[in-house]
């Protein structure tokens, strides 16, 4: 049975196609049968980074032609490392239907491999969630950065909200209380998942308990890429620490991954770094976190968590428009709360976030019009 990893960061630029791509080859090189999946849809370009010439075979083109999954599983240059291409033709992960969804969750968990690393795209669409919950291990990538730090917590926050939501299903006690706590946006943000297992126990004992089990399972890693400094690495225990006392998940650090001005020219030779040059201080941390993956034994959700599961939407359309700006601010104040933020990256938290909340903003106003035009324009036809 093949092990998923899936691989994702709150946000892009902190080298989560690198890793993916270069523990790949890493874990091939170590004489495992590896399969990587490029699922950044509508922004694929694992290819460039371990020099794989696009073909007609990708997930696009099996959506579309209907054509058979183990076609666009094609060999690469790399041994026993096979390549699943995304496809930039598709624009939009909401096109996805979630019986298409479910085909491609069956397909990938039917895979040969010993392992299939899944690079997903950044952020916190609904899809890239699902595909990070469809094994307890996923591996999230941060940088130092304070907005990374910040990023890389509310990608986890929004990964135990999504498995919250589809534990308690919809008819059920539990997901009529959380409905109930939903409606004041402000009052949930500040509910710590602790809190709230506490208040659903009295309520809903029985899913409760279920989703109780699946937190202990869920195991997320952590690796710090982009750092300058040893001293760069204690950010990873901010981020552990909050995961703790907000979240209620224990989060395990996989290693770091020392900044590289030899991955630069790697990039540009179209040659993953473990390649280029193995025994460069970048290369080197990759080989010791395949190290970790391979002694690290196999975990899974249980049995009735299965890609049917993820058919409770997690927010409605013009929720999930609101989800990342609301998160972002509570992520915010978890952070602060926790005196996991000086007042100096306050500052620098504050001067990059005003801009990005603003641009947000207008995106979630942008798309909520939208929603309103094609709503009405149904209700005429």
């Amino acid at each position: 049975m093949s092990q998923i990893i899936p691989i994702a960061s709150g946000k892009g630029g902190v080298g989560k196609s690198l890793l993916s791509a270069n523990l790949a080859i890493a874990l091939g090189q170590s004489g495992k049968k590896v399969v990587l999946v490029d699922l950044d849809l509508g922004a694929s370009n694992l290819h460039l980074v371990i020099g794989q010439h696009p073909g007609t075979a990708s997930l696009g083109s099996w959506f579309t032609e209907k054509s058979d999954f183990k076609d666009i599983v094609v060999p690469t240059d790399y041994k026993n490392v096979s390549f699943i291409a995304g496809d930039n033709q598709i624009p939009d992960l909401t096109s996805l239907k979630h019986a298409q969804k479910v085909k491609l969750i069956r397909n990938l968990n039917n895979i040969d491999a010993d392992y299939v690393i899944l690079d997903l795209g950044a952020g916190t669409h609904q899809f890239i969630l699902d595909m990070f919950l469809l094994s307890p291990q996923g591996i999230i990538v941060s940088a130092p950065a304070v907005t990374a730090t910040l990023n890389g917590y509310l990608f986890l926050k929004n990964a135990v909200f999504r498995l919250l939501y589809t534990t308690f299903k919809r008819g059920t006690p539990g997901r009529q209380y959380l409905d109930n706590l939903k409606k004041d946006s402000s009052t949930m943000q500040k509910l710590y998942i602790p809190q709230l297992v506490q208040q659903l126990s009295l309520v809903d004992p029985q899913n409760t308990q279920l989703f109780v089990t699946r937190m202990s399972q869920f195991r997320p890693r952590l690796v710090m890429n982009m750092i300058e400094d040893p001293k760069d690495a204690d950010k990873a225990s901010r981020i552990k620490a909050s995961c703790n006392q907000y979240l209620g998940l224990d989060l395990e650090y996989l290693g770091v991954m020392f900044r590289d001005m030899l991955q630069d020219k790697a990039l540009s030779s179209q040659l993953p770094i473990v390649v280029y040059k193995p025994q460069s201080v970048l290369g080197q941390a990759i080989y010791r976190i395949a190290d970790k993956v391979i002694s690290t034994p196999m975990h899974k959700f249980d049995s009735e968590f299965t890609p049917d599961s993820f058919n409770d939407n997690f927010h409605e359309a013009e929720e999930e428009a609101d989800a990342d700006f609301t998160y972002k601010l509570s992520g915010i104040d978890d952070l602060v709360s926790g005196g996991n933020l000086s007042m100096g990256e306050m500052a620098e938290m504050i001067k990059t976030q005003s801009y990005e909340l603003t641009q947000l903003k207008k995106e979630n106003n942008l798309l909520k019009s939208k929603l309103l035009k094609a709503a009405s324009q149904g209700f005429q036809l």
